[in-house]
């Protein structure tokens, strides 16, 4: 068969099969199969496809047609422009979390105060932040997972872009296995903050079906590892810190709730702000942490 014959196919299996956007799936798949980008497919639409390549290029398909995601079939998906190793152990890194890891470094660079304490990427996944902020800022990095097979994970893409003697990978529930010294000056996020509302109501198939609940459960609002975040934060985040959490899109008003200093909050944090991503969304908590009365 010919490359166009097998796209063509692809097309019309995963209309029936109810996937959308199945035109670039099949073009992604395929070209995964046979090495080429996009553009040289078309480039070779009367290509004969080699027998092999025709049989993962089908199995492919049949597993695309479950939904399962194409980054976990490809193995692969990009994340600031860098390819990274991705698993049913590890939710597969968004744009959203880019948008995250952009206001990060926004803050870091002009401000000289964060370099004197450690940085922290907490619930770290396949390890995407980490390695970014260690590639980014050339910095020493400590990224904490509950889950050892997600530590597995990061620690490939750490190795992968050559960072893995800058990233320190800690098997730990969020911050229980640091002592009471005040090291780290920025902790940046991306926890568990699906709603189990939303998990009763249903996600995509390709998330509920595919990606791992342990990075997805929030609690009941989707705001409780927030919250088990914001009691350890005094007693492991220097004075004047920074914290960068990602957050969903009406989470908003209730983090500024959480963070009021009615709430008491107020020795806690001398600044709380959400910042919206280029939809206009709610998107990352951003705290700047007071001096703690000192």
């Amino acid at each position: 068969m010919q490359v166009i014959d097998l796209l063509h196919t692809a097309t019309r299996e995963l209309a029936e099969a109810g996937v959308d956007g199945g035109d670039l799936d099949g073009q992604l798949l395929l070209g995964a199969c046979l090495n080429k980008s996009r553009t040289e497919l078309f480039l070779a639409a009367d290509m004969e496809v080699p027998e092999e390549a025709r049989r993962v290029f089908l199995r492919y398909l049949e597993r695309r047609k479950r939904r399962e995601p194409i980054a976990y079939i490809l193995g692969e998906r990009e994340f600031w422009s860098l390819p990274f190793i991705v698993n049913p152990s590890v939710l597969i890194p968004r744009p959203e979390t880019e948008f995250l890891v952009e206001q990060v470094l926004a803050a870091c660079r002009p401000r000289r105060g964060l370099h004197d304490g450690w940085i922290l990427d907490l619930c770290c996944g396949s390890g995407a932040i980490a390695v970014v902020l260690a590639l980014e800022l050339q910095r020493d990095i400590v990224a904490v997972d509950i889950s050892c097979d997600a530590l597995a994970v990061a620690q490939q893409n750490c190795r992968r872009h050559k960072v893995d003697d800058r990233v320190a990978l800690v098997k730990a529930d969020l911050l229980t296995a640091f002592a009471a010294e005040r090291r780290f000056s920025l902790l940046v996020s991306n926890p568990p903050y699906v709603s189990r509302r939303q998990l009763r109501q249903g996600l995509d198939p390709e998330v509920a079906g595919y990606e791992p609940l342990l990075a997805l459960d929030g609690g009941e609002d989707g705001l409780d590892i927030i919250a088990r975040i914001k009691e350890m934060l005094p007693v492991i985040m220097r004075p004047g810190g920074e914290v960068f959490i990602e957050i969903g899109a009406e989470q908003g008003p209730a983090l500024l709730r959480m963070f009021a200093p009615s709430a008491g909050a107020a020795e806690l944090v001398k600044t709380v702000e959400i910042l919206k991503d280029y939809a206009g969304r709610d998107r990352v908590l951003h705290l700047l942490l007071s001096g703690y009365g000192r």
